[in-house]
Order: structure tokens, then sequence, then C-alpha cells
């Protein structure tokens, strides 16, 4: 890994893969759109749960280094927070309580830590789903992940300030018990269930036994930076389900599977893309000190900005 000195105002993005992602030919044509003059971004690859010493690294890099601005993390975000917390001068609540940083930025010569998640998940929820969904709906929610995302998908369902209603249930499932352990420490909430499993047979059983109209949720990563999907091809999605993917780019074995299955169970099928534009914008206005609209209006242009450079089709 190295890093060099930036020469303009710049963001980092501290990812796996970054140059795969779509915000390498997304952000100049954001920057103009927006009026940051200057601007730059830059990718910086870690492996998966990389040493503690590189997360320290970059971090230490990003304070001392004038010209860069911030960062966006993404995989890293649990492990940075705990690799590189003590770099830091300052966190939001979200980066204290839920122990993870997916903004970095500058701040009256502080180094400032947030965690965007719950504010981006929450906006493309409010997007997808409309006011007072659950009570009417009486479906549940399965998020398959207990990282970052997860964490803050079961938040802001559940504590956050939100018109959709509050899920009657809310099922987590997760391979490791100190992180579902560390969810029930955030979110104190009766309708939170919390389930351990060794593996993709365990979920396709809880997903059996949702109720109609119930939120399925991929927060695991699978199907982007590691293969593979949290259920199998056996696994049988609810009855006029909606199925979010948090994935926009990858292999996408979970939303393909969701889309063999559509067809037949009536199925909504959302994936990460509003999420990814919603978590890209809300960094740059911290790194960048900037005002982004995110009225619906606003957002839409935006998203067609990104749409047309990234030559998705939507």
């Amino acid at each position: 890994m190295e890093l060099v000195p930036s020469r303009a105002p710049t963001i980092h993005f501290i990812g796996v893969s970054t140059k795969e992602s779509s915000i390498m030919k997304v952000f100049p044509c954001w920057a103009e759109e927006l009026g940051l003059e200057g601007v730059t971004i830059n990718g910086i690859d870690l492996p998966l749960h990389a040493p503690a010493g590189a997360y320290q690294e970059v971090v230490s890099f990003i304070r001392d280094d004038p010209n860069s601005n911030g960062a966006l993390v993404t995989t890293h975000k649990i492990d940075l927070f705990q690799a590189a917390h003590a770099l830091f001068d300052e966190f939001d609540w979200f980066a204290d309580s839920m122990h993870e940083v997916s903004s970095i930025s500058k701040r009256n010569g502080k180094l400032v830590g947030q965690a965007k998640d719950p504010i981006s998940a929450g906006r493309a929820l409010t997007g997808m789903l409309p006011g007072g969904f659950w009570p009417q709906s009486g479906g549940h929610v399965f998020c398959l992940g207990c990282g970052g995302a997860g964490v803050a998908i079961t938040w802001f369902l559940l504590k956050g300030d939100h018109a959709l209603g509050r899920p009657a249930r809310m099922i987590v499932s997760d391979i490791s018990a100190e992180r579902l352990q560390h969810l029930h420490a955030i979110v104190d909430s009766p309708a939170l269930e919390t389930q351990l499993i060794m593996g993709a047979g365990e979920n396709d059983r809880i997903l059996e036994y949702l109720p109609e109209r119930s939120l399925v949720i991929n927060a695991t990563g699978l199907g982007k930076d590691r293969l593979g999907s949290p259920i199998t091809d056996s696994g049988r999605f609810p009855p006029h389900g909606i199925v979010w993917e948090l994935n926009y780019r990858g292999s996408l074995d979970f939303l393909r599977q969701a889309e063999r299955a559509a067809a037949r169970d009536d199925l909504e099928l959302h994936d990460g893309w509003n999420y990814f534009i919603h978590g890209w914008t809300s960094v740059i206005a911290d790194v960048f000190h900037a005002e982004i609209p995110t009225d619906p209006k606003s957002f839409a242009r935006l998203a067609d900005v990104a749409s047309e450079v990234s030559g998705r089709k939507c």
C-alpha cells in the first residue's frame, strides 16, 4: 500500500476493490453538478480484516495530509474503528455507539469520525416503502448480516424517527455471537430477535416462516466482496415480499435468487443503488463541507447523473 500526498482537495475511498466501483466515474460529474471545483477522488484498497497497523497508517495519513479532506469507508467500517479510534478527535453518536466509522472528515482542525449508515439506509428505506407500511402490511423484517449496515438498519427501523411505523418483529441473523450481542446493546426493543447461525440452511428455515409482505435484506456483503449468498437456492421468499440486496455490483447471487422467484412469489426487488447514492452524497457533504439537497427532485438529478455516467440501466 502506497499513500501519496494529494495535490488537490481529495476524498479518499477506503474499500476492497475501489477501482470497480461506479463512484470513480461518477464523482467527477457529481463534483461538477455540485459546484465543487478542483476536487478529486482516490481509492485505497485494503484486504478484508486487514492488520490494525494498516488502518492506523491510512487514518494517520489522512489526518496529516493537508489536501486529504477526508474519506468514505466501506466494508472496513468496524475494523477501522477498532484499530484506529484513538487517532480521532471526535465521533458522532452513531459512530461512538455502533463502534464503526463510514465518514472521515476534518472540522476546525479536528479529525471527525461519523457513522452515516443510519442516515443513508433510512433515506433509502423511506424512498422504498410508503408511510405507515409496517402496521398496514403486517410484514416482518429479516436482516441477514449484523455488520455495520445491519446494525444501522435495525436501529433505524426500531428506534429511528420515521413515518414507516414499527415492524412487530425484526429478525437479524449472523455467524458472530459477539456482533449479535453488540446489536442488543445498541437496540433495546421487544421486536428484535437475533439468531446465531452456522450456514445458509439456517437462514432458509427463518425465511420459510416469514409472513406475507415481509422485508428481507442481504446485509452480509456476500455477492460483492465475497462470493456466494446467505441463503441456498432452496430458500423460499415470503409471498408479496420486498427483497433488498444492499450491494449494487458484484455477482449479486442473493438478488439473482430473488429474481428467479419474483414472478412466482410476487416479489418487489431492490438493489443497493439508491443506498450507494445516499451514502456517498452524505459523506461528500461532510468531507467538503457542502450543502447537498436531499429532496426527491435533487436526489433524482444526482441519481440520473450517476446512472448515465456508469451506464446503469434504470
